[in-house]
């Protein structure tokens, strides 16, 4: 299903590209994407910065929130893809200055099973 799945949200033009990993699909988007829209999260313990994407597949808008998580006693950070829905950005937009975490879990965590790229969370 996951193959299907990759196959027709990168079918562009009538070549398939077909996506072996998570990070390929990244470099993807982010190739697709231009520059996206980052929103930094200074004050979060574990989330870094969420920078979202808009790419064209045969016409039709697909929207990806690329998520940053910290790591632990380690510089840098580790990413993450979610394929989200159009209003996702804007959502998250206003609310994760109060709490990065609680907009994540409210606004893209809901879709963590579109890609199979989420990290599993105990």
């Amino acid at each position: 299903m996951r193959k299907i799945t990759l196959v027709i949200l990168l079918a562009i033009n009538m070549n398939f590209i077909k996506a072996q990993s998570c990070e390929e699909i990244i470099e993807y988007v982010k190739k697709e994407g231009g520059y996206g829209t980052t929103f930094t999260s200074f004050e979060s313990d574990v989330i870094s910065k969420v920078t979202f994407y808009q790419i064209n597949v045969d016409y039709k808008n697909l929207y990806f929130a690329i998520v940053c998580f910290k790591k632990e006693n380690i510089y840098g950070c580790a990413e993450h893809i979610y394929q989200v829905v159009s209003n996702t950005k804007f959502n998250y937009s206003i609310n994760y200055i109060n709490s990065a975490g609680k907009a994540f879990w409210e606004f893209i965590q809901p879709y963590n099973g579109n890609l199979g790229c989420a990290p599993k969370f105990k």
